[in-house]
């Protein structure tokens, strides 16, 4: 199987991935912070409850989605028990394209609505 084919195995993301993978994208982050980050970025729309995002990282990881984080920060502002996480090139693939597949579907909905504000003038 190839790289391509690989990626477009894993469209369309389900929900919890995508929210998870775009929380790694510029930084790597232990489980609260991706909690946190997506409850802010969403305005507290999706919230990611423990066993849900647990789960989910554990599954990215079983995907090669993401990897668990090498370096550490100073142990003065860390948790040694906090686990942190960051995308693989893989995951960050998968996340582009799963950008670039819901860019197109915003630009059929914008083109949609175009028609239906056409139809409702004549």
């Amino acid at each position: 199987m190839n790289e391509r084919t690989l990626i477009e195995d894993f469209l369309p993301l389900k929900p919890h991935w995508f929210h998870v993978l775009l929380s790694l994208v510029d930084e790597e982050q232990h489980g609260y912070g991706i909690m946190q980050e997506v409850l802010e970025r969403t305005s507290g729309k999706v919230r990611l409850w423990p066993a849900t995002l647990y789960g989910t990282i554990r599954k990215l990881m079983e995907e090669h989605l993401i990897e668990e984080a090498g370096e550490r920060p100073k142990s003065t502002q860390d948790d040694a028990r906090r686990r942190y996480y960051r995308l693989t090139r893989l995951g960050r693939q998968v996340l582009t394209a799963e950008s670039e597949r819901l860019e197109e579907l915003v630009r059929i909905i914008h083109a949609k609505r175009g028609l239906r504000e056409r139809k409702v003038e004549s």
